[in-house]
């Protein structure tokens, strides 16, 4: 490599090296549990997307070998496969809409002091920090069709004419003002689980953002006459905007993901296998390591592109709210 004339390249000082080793030995664990943890599963799932794997060819296979686009073809061309994505995105939407949504109502209830204010708010983490297994336990409890209490209320205080199967219907025959339509119940069930699970988590967010806007602009805004409605769509939602962007995207990758509150609760059954499950059920039911990589591999890909779409259209609002 040539340098230009009068030009002389410095050599680091002995200060300087040894600056860039302790550096160097700071940032290595760091990169280690990186590489362990997250880049050598992903690279390995990739490899197996792409090779004919079964579970008891594992031990004796070699990184390379056994190449075939037939784990892709199996996957796309298996039954339930557009319909089970069709139940992730109904279930990720339902359920990052409505655990912000009453993460918001909840926040904005308790934002203000009163006696006892501090024991509701810790009971409102309940649902969050509690096992997910003693919780479904509740609701499967509670839902049941034969001893829940849901359908004893129901049929005693609200006129149920039999009980209703929670968990196990995928489509209830219901009458709305004279309309009979079909509800996909086992699926609204899950949804709604999965909203009170995970409000709790909105809820921290969007209370500690509340707490940190100024009072004295509410107290203007009244002043000058402004109603309830008006103060939280112009004084307060601007403010919570950037929160609510960045919940939206926790929440959509976490529920988009989700396995255990579904499989917990019904096992994919009745109309809720999303397509986490439907990986579970590639590897557990015919031990094809090569289809569910490569259904996992889709369901990465699919991720990515609905937070590119959201990033391209519902961030750049949010940025020009702020500005």
């Amino acid at each position: 490599m040539s340098t230009s004339p009068g030009v002389t390249r410095r050599r680091p000082s002995p200060m300087q090296r040894s600056q860039n080793r302790a550096g160097l030995a700071f940032v290595s664990p760091t990169l280690l549990v990186v590489l362990v943890i997250v880049v050598v599963p992903i690279a390995w799932t990739v490899l197996l997307a792409f090779q004919h794997a079964r579970l008891i060819d594992l031990q004796g296979m070699g990184l390379f070998g056994n190449w075939t686009w037939g784990n892709f073809d199996q996957v796309f061309t298996a039954p339930g496969f557009w319909t089970s994505l069709w139940t992730t995105l109904v279930y990720t939407v339902g359920g990052t809409v409505g655990s912000i949504l009453l993460g918001l109502v909840a926040a904005l209830a308790l934002r203000r002091p009163f006696r006892g204010r501090g024991v509701v708010r810790s009971t409102m983490l309940l649902p969050y920090v509690a096992p997910v297994v003693a919780v479904t336990f509740v609701w499967e409890t509670a839902l049941n069709p034969q001893t829940g209490v849901i359908n004893n209320w129901g049929m005693h205080l609200f006129g149920w004419h039999r009980p209703i199967a929670f968990l196990s219907t995928s489509s209830y025959k219901a009458d709305l003002l004279g309309v009979h339509v079909h509800l996909p119940m086992a699926l609204m069930t899950v949804v709604a689980f999965e909203i009170w699970r995970y409000f709790p988590f909105a809820f921290l967010f969007l209370l500690a953002r509340l707490q940190a806007v100024p009072a004295g602009i509410e107290e203007a805004a009244t002043v000058d006459g402004a109603t309830q409605s008006q103060r939280f769509r112009y004084i307060l939602l601007p403010q919570l905007m950037p929160v609510i962007a960045l919940l939206s995207v926790l929440r959509f990758i976490m529920t988009f993901n989700k396995f255990d509150d579904i499989y917990l609760l019904t096992g994919g059954n009745s109309g809720t296998e999303v397509v986490s499950v439907r990986v579970y059920n590639f590897l557990t039911a015919s031990y094809d390591v090569g289809a569910a990589a490569a259904q996992a591999l889709l369901l990465a890909a699919i991720l990515m592109v609905l937070l590119g779409i959201y990033f391209g259209f519902f961030a750049k609002r949010v940025q020009e709210e702020e500005a």
